[in-house]
């Protein structure tokens, strides 16, 4: 990417966006990064160091304003419903991801504008092996977010091959940060234990404690959602999502680290909906592909983000943020 590009991230307040902007901002400069928002209101930072529009990304007309407005070359296209959420309403989580998505592909066709798009873990089904899941095997999702995430690789790829947009994508798994509340997803138990130990030593988890998925903590995310699209394109050998494995563990393990963390700390497991949805994903990815592609590697295991999340929301409990 260039050192003078214009970029806008969508979904610029949620868990990822906001904390992506900032570091994008620390790196192209705080004028150079648009935010754009919604439903949430931006703080802090996010708000007083740089701009920030508010726009549905359903609104495809408002969106190419925007890009023409601030000159955008760049988009980080990462306004979606998640899984949880969107179970509930699976209609608006289609609208809204798949609309979404081809909005952007649109504008970038039309503009030459490229594009970062993250896919998802929840793009596999229990069909596929469940363990170093290949890169490419069958895609059969049980959820709706799955199916938009499927629907929005299969926009990228044709995008790609019909027009020429370059579009990347990388497939994450559950995304752990101390930064934003849970925000519906189905690996958000991850980050809601640590805050029920900081809040009150306490917390009641949505999945069993035998159940393995694949985490990343943020630093590794945004590195990852930069460096893919740092990479030259001629190194870039699919423009469906590479799959990123992060770090795999259990429910279990992660509470075990928790209570050695905060002594006293007391876990129930009473699994809902959400069990089923975990049960189809896998345990962990193969994600050589982007290792030999553009260099893709893990910095933060389990140990060292579980210490990170402690001193993290600690501080900001003290703060008075929490």
């Amino acid at each position: 990417m260039r050192m003078d590009a214009r970029i806008m991230v969508t979904g610029g307040t949620g868990q990822i966006g906001s904390e992506l902007t900032l570091e994008l901002r620390k790196r192209y400069g705080n004028e150079n990064v648009l935010a754009l928002g919604h439903s949430r209101k931006p703080t802090g930072d996010l708000l007083e160091n740089g701009p920030f529009e508010k726009a549905d990304i359903r609104d495809r007309e408002r969106l190419e304003t925007l890009i023409e407005e601030y000159e955008i070359d760049t988009v980080y296209h990462l306004a979606a419903v998640l899984s949880g959420v969107g179970e509930k309403d699976p209609q608006f989580a289609w609208n809204l991801n798949v609309n979404g998505i081809i909005n952007v592909l649109e504008i970038a066709r039309k503009r030459n504008i490229k594009v970062f798009w993250p896919s998802s873990i929840a793009v596999f089904g229990n069909n596929c092996p469940q363990d170093n899941t290949p890169q490419d095997t069958a895609l059969q999702p049980t959820t709706m977010y799955g199916v938009t995430k499927v629907a929005g690789e299969l926009l990228c790829d044709y995008y790609h091959r019909k027009y020429g947009v370059d579009v990347r994508s990388v497939r994450y798994p559950g995304i752990v940060s101390a930064e934003t509340m849970p925000g519906g997803g189905t690996t958000d138990y991850a980050i809601a234990i640590f805050y029920g130990a900081v809040r009150n030593n306490h917390y009641t988890c949505f999945v069993r404690e035998d159940t393995v998925l694949p985490m990343m903590y943020m630093p590794d995310c945004i590195n990852a959602a930069i460096d893919i699209m740092k990479a030259p394109a001629e190194s870039i050998n699919t423009r469906l999502g590479y799959n990123l494995n992060g770090t795999s563990f259990s429910a279990g393990d992660l509470a075990k680290l928790v209570a050695e963390r905060s002594p006293g700390f007391r876990i129930e497991y009473k699994p809902d909906y959400r069990q089923a949805i975990a049960d189809s994903w896998p345990n962990s990815m193969d994600d050589s592909l982007a290792s030999k592609d553009w260099g893709w590697k893990v910095e933060w295991g389990l140990d060292r983000m579980a210490d990170d999340m402690f001193a993290r929301l600690r501080k900001r409990k003290a703060d008075g943020h929490l």
